[in-house]
């Protein structure tokens, strides 16, 4: 057990609050742990109709995972490191698959391992705290946590430039995308979890009464600029577009893509090719568990977290250095799937 999550029963409700705010509530595997088992005895508990996810404190809903741990183990064997997306993995599939209503409150920071607690859930809140990401093309990783399902499904070629940018949406934007059901205001939000604890049964009909008008969703207006300039799921056809474009807006994506991971943008447009079509949301867990083990031992990882999180020169030396040099054959070793005996499971 641990105290930086919270579970309770609340009238007919299971609470899940994360509580580590000095972290911004980022996992480790002891919350992911817990989640599971709360979510575990809830199951099949008559007395719990439905579930709630949120923060205790501070500015964050989930910043992801604990980076730096996760860092410190792919560079030594990755031991812990395959033990903590094993058991997040689980956690993400679990909510996917979850028979009861879940609700999940993205008020604050929403990037990475909090996108895969609020993603899988029925009801998704944004608000104008909310600032959701994917931002691990940053750090020499990609959008995992099902990822290559969520973002694959997102109009357009929204996934595509979300995942390579690491751009930041508000709640206005998560709402427009469908990345969020609803947007309520901050001072809303114990309303709308006393009246769901109240009446389980009515949870969309309350977050409806409760929700207010967003502002205007500033994404939109790139939208046609998105679809085209990000089309290819070649990453060097997508830095050709950047170039001819040479308009101020494809330009500040060029300067983006410039300074982030070659070899984890890569692997991101693959995954998202590869999770349009995947046939199951276990597949899909299955998949990125492969990846993942491979990728927290390569270089770009440990430079990622140095140059962001450690040193923060923010100068990472990616390795290869360019799109070019990422070969077809790496990204098909990284992808191929693990033996059976190593292979990610759902339980």
């Amino acid at each position: 057990m641990t105290d930086e999550v919270l579970t309770s029963v609340e009238d007919r409700v299971g609470r899940i609050r994360l509580n580590r705010s000095r972290q911004l509530h980022a996992l480790n595997i002891a919350m992911c742990e817990a989640v599971l088992d709360a979510l575990e005895a809830w199951r099949a508990d008559a007395a719990v109709e439905a579930v709630v996810i949120d923060h205790a404190e501070g500015r964050g809903f989930c910043a992801g995972g604990d980076i730096r741990v996760l860092a410190q183990s792919g560079a030594s064997d990755g031991t812990a490191a395959r033990a903590f997306f094993a058991t997040e993995y689980r956690m993400n599939h679990r909510l996917f698959t979850y028979a009861k209503p879940t609700v999940a409150f993205m008020d604050g920071v929403t990037m990475g391992g909090g996108v895969g607690l609020a993603a899988p859930c029925r009801y998704r809140v944004a608000t104008e705290n909310t600032r959701w990401a994917m931002p691990e093309t940053g750090i020499g990783l990609f959008a995992d946590v099902g990822g290559g399902w969520y973002l694959s499904r997102l109009p357009g070629r929204v996934g595509q430039y979300l995942v390579l940018t690491g751009q930041r949406l508000d709640g206005a934007e998560c709402l427009a995308l469908g990345l969020a059901t609803h947007y309520l205001l901050p001072a809303a939000l114990d309303e709308a979890k006393a009246r769901i604890a109240a009446d389980p049964q009515a949870i969309a009909a309350t977050l409806d009464a409760l929700a207010t008008a967003p502002p205007e969703a500033r994404l939109l207006a790139h939208r046609d600029a998105i679809y085209r300039l990000f089309a290819s799921d070649t990453l060097e056809e997508v830095f050709a577009a950047l170039e001819a474009d040479g308009g101020e807006w494809a330009s500040g994506q060029l300067a983006t893509l410039r300074a982030k991971s070659p070899l984890a943008m890569k692997i991101s447009l693959k995954l998202l090719l590869d999770g349009a079509t995947m046939p199951t949301f276990e597949d899909e867990m299955r998949q990125e568990y492969a990846v993942v083990t491979r990728v927290v031992q390569r270089h770009d990882f440990a430079e990622g977290v140095r140059a962001v999180i450690v040193d923060k020169d923010n100068a990472p030396r990616w390795d290869p250095a360019t799109v070019e040099g990422v070969s077809g054959h790496v990204i098909d070793q990284i992808f191929a799937p693990l033996d059976e005996a190593e292979a990610w499971t759902p339980d």
